[in-house]
């Protein structure tokens, strides 16, 4: 199963000074950059760009479409790992270095800072929805260590205010760490360290955990009783489609996810899974592609 071209850095930005990428619930490509960063080693290798000081300017690039738009958010305090859009024009930055543990800052339209709170240690995934819902999932050393951290999965209101944290069901393993989060309106779904299940998490309080057949999952895409995982079994390009019952996730089949031009896809950053759309990128950041179910 072969990927599609869904957004492409253009060549005036560099893209070895982008702070943090992601495609946000609009389907819009979002690129957060540093004109003057630093480069220097990353976690996978490739280089990763570090702010010369604090606090600094950042420009923010918007693909939508194929059209492109840019703002400026002032006073950036973090270094930034994380970034997305909220409803009414907002930005969210999440990263490390800031006072008081205040790792979560919010940006008004004019490229203002609005507000800022402390998200917890460990940050795995930030992502908002279009109805004013932000969740957060996290690895254990926020989970052990950190009373915010502590669910494994939160919801917040677009403003920051913490509104529900997942305790999981009699005879479910607590979360240690989550693999694979999706996020589409009022709804998360999850799978998580150590027995896997799929959580599936409403804004309106319901919850559904089922036990899965998959593995170690990196990426999840669904659509309504349709279920894509990607990277199951750590097998990277493996895509296990599935079929979602009340209780339980059945395997239907298995397929190797490719590139557009038929080359497997063996390495990839982390996916973000948005509804039926499952957004990837290569080892740069410049260039998304998008797996939709069907």
């Amino acid at each position: 199963m072969a990927l599609r071209p869904h957004a492409l850095l253009p060549r005036q930005y560099d893209q070895r000074k982008v702070l943090a990428t992601t495609v946000d619930a609009w389907g819009r490509a979002l690129w957060l950059i540093r004109p003057d960063a630093d480069l220097e080693p990353g976690r996978h290798g490739g280089p990763s760009a570090r702010p010369r000081g604090y606090p600094y300017d950042a420009l923010l690039v918007v693909s939508d479409h194929g059209a492109t738009t840019e703002r400026t958010l002032h006073g950036v305090s973090l270094r930034v790992c994380r970034v997305d859009a909220l409803p009414n024009g907002r930005i969210l930055v999440e990263g490390h270095g800031a006072a008081g543990g205040k790792n979560a800052q919010i940006y008004g339209r004019d490229g203002r800072r609005r507000h800022s709170f402390a998200l917890g240690r460990a940050v795995e995934f930030v992502m908002a929805d279009r109805r004013h819902h932000l969740w957060s999932a996290y690895g254990d050393e926020g989970v052990y260590s950190d009373p915010i951290s502590g669910s494994g999965l939160v919801r917040w209101d677009s403003g920051g205010s913490r509104q529900w944290g997942y305790s999981p069901p009699e005879g479910v393993a607590h979360i240690d760490t989550v693999y694979a989060l999706n996020v589409e309106d009022g709804v998360a779904w999850a799978g998580y360290h150590p027995t896997f299940p799929l959580v599936e998490a409403r804004a309106d309080g319901r919850i559904t955990v089922r036990r899965t057949p998959v593995i170690a999952p990196r990426g999840i895409a669904v659509l309504g009783e349709e279920l894509v995982v990607l990277g199951g079994n750590r097998q990277a390009e493996l895509l296990q489609r599935c079929r979602v019952t009340e209780s339980e996730v059945l395997l239907r089949d298995e397929a190797c996810l490719t590139l557009p031009n038929g080359t497997p896809l063996t390495r990839y950053a982390r996916p973000v899974g948005r509804g039926r759309h499952l957004y990837l990128r290569g080892a740069g950041p410049g260039q998304w592609y998008v797996l939709d179910v069907h």
